[in-house]
């Protein structure tokens, strides 16, 4: 991190996100959306894109925009761009989701919100692409890490427009054959396109360097990793354009789907290798509540793909697809960017707060910043909870359904305070708070200087 920039608004970034996830979790304690609605309801999207949209997709753009030039070893190519495209994705996100109300009949259709959602929703995306792929295209040859970033950026693209497709047809804008084809078909692809390539495999190009520097592991450039890379990208293209053209031809993406499955799941086992091989090289043996907890995130990971391929050998993968997306979205993905983020915000604030007083000042260490025996109740509590929400979608038990996700949603909380204390430095002494030449850091944004 040293000599790299401070993203201004990745704080931003996360907090909104962080509002998004305790919304969702919120909802689902009330019984707002799947298992209380149906899986295709305009309740269950509206849950569905606060997920994959506000939490997920936010934390991820926040992330990008402070480690992708990590990862590549060159400066941002803009700055000024990540606060315009986050105000265009809330803006978005909030259309869409009084689309998705006015569907259920909750909202009046006051503006054409499906059409405002398209607009913003493609104009942030755009905005995100443009950023972080000037930054990328600057640094080639790239490290293997920032090519799954790659894959995850064209896959966002991909995502996003499937969803601005959907969008003009349930807005009424487009009754083109080929579009009407696609959102009465390509539901599946548009998941796939998000929570496959955009996240995950943009999270497993992220955890390769940042376990690795968080360890003191060896990084990895092994065949396996490059294989990892190559299957994975082979999967969805198989899932997205073979999806895409047999929808067209035959009108049907299953057969296409099956094949990328399998080439997937090739993929995360040997991403699963290479994780488990990290663990053990590392040179720190008492490694960090972060790369502890990520852990179990990754052990997340491993019962979806066991899940997955069991559903698929009984033939009722379509049956229980919303307790395997479950596990994804909230096992894997959430746990790992929860997991993350308990490290990087005490890194990015001790950055900001005592990197320009650094040689010339007693400071604290990184570490000073948390107090990891709080905050780990916290963490386990939300694993628990997820594991359990698991298995009571598995066994169609609403009711424990929405305890889990109550539980869920007071151990967030936890998580969320124990961030709050780690940026206001509450955690570190009076005596080496705030040395001569220091300031406290602003809750919300960064002043971006060299550290």
């Amino acid at each position: 991190m040293t000599g790299v920039s401070l993203s201004r608004w990745t704080m931003s970034y996360f907090a909104a996100s962080l509002l998004a996830l305790v919304a969702a979790e919120l909802m689902m304690t009330l019984g707002y959306g799947f298992p209380n609605a149906p899986l295709k309801s305009p309740d269950t999207l509206v849950l569905v894109h606060v997920v994959a949209l506000g939490w997920l997709s936010l934390l991820m753009c926040g992330a990008l925009f402070q480690f992708v030039p990590v990862l590549v070893a060159k400066p941002l190519f803009s700055n000024t761009l990540p606060l315009p495209t986050l105000i265009c994705l809330i803006g978005g996100i909030a259309a869409l989701l009084l689309g998705f109300l006015t569907l259920a009949g909750r909202v009046q259709p006051v503006l054409p919100y499906f059409l405002l959602a398209s607009a913003l929703l493609g104009a942030g995306f755009a905005l995100v692409l443009w950023n972080l792929g000037r930054t990328l295209w600057a640094a080639r040859p790239l490290p293997l890490p920032a090519r799954f970033v790659v894959i995850g950026l064209c896959s966002v693209a991909v995502a996003a427009t499937l969803g601005i497709i959907f969008a003009l047809v349930l807005g009424g804008a487009t009754t083109y054959p080929p579009f009407l084809a696609i959102a009465a078909e390509g539901v599946s692809i548009h998941a796939i396109a998000g929570f496959g390539g955009w996240l995950t495999f943009t999270a497993m190009g992220v955890s390769y360097r940042l376990l690795a520097m968080f360890m003191l592991a060896p990084e990895l450039d092994s065949p396996s990793t490059h294989a990892a890379l190559g299957l994975g990208a082979a999967g969805l293209t198989i899932a997205i354009v073979g999806g895409v053209a047999a929808i067209w031809w035959e009108g049907q993406p299953d057969t296409a789907l099956l094949v990328a499955g399998l080439i997937a799941v090739a993929a995360l086992a040997l991403y699963g290798r290479d994780m488990l091989h990290l663990y053990r090289a590392r040179k720190r043996r008492d490694i960090e509540l972060n790369s502890r907890m990520a852990a179990l995130s990754l052990a997340s990971l491993a019962a979806s793909v066991v899940l997955m391929a069991v559903l698929l050998a009984l033939g009722r993968l379509s049956d229980f697809i919303a307790p395997l997306v479950f596990l994804v979205a909230f096992g894997w993905l959430s746990g790992l960017g929860l997991a993350k983020l308990y490290k990087i915000v005490a890194f990015l604030t001790w950055l900001e707060c005592y990197g320009p007083v650094l040689g010339r000042a007693s400071t604290p260490r990184v570490q000073d910043l948390v107090i990891e025996q709080r905050a780990i109740k916290w963490f386990l509590i939300y694993f628990l909870a997820v594991w359990s929400g698991t298995a009571a979608l598995l066994l169609e038990h609403t009711f424990a359904f929405r305890f889990a996700a109550a539980v869920m949603l007071v151990a967030t909380s936890g998580i969320v305070v124990q961030l709050l204390c780690t940026r206001r430095l509450l955690n570190v002494g009076a005596e080496q708070r705030l040395p001569a030449g220091a300031s406290r850091p602003r809750l919300l944004m960064s002043v971006a200087r060299q550290s």
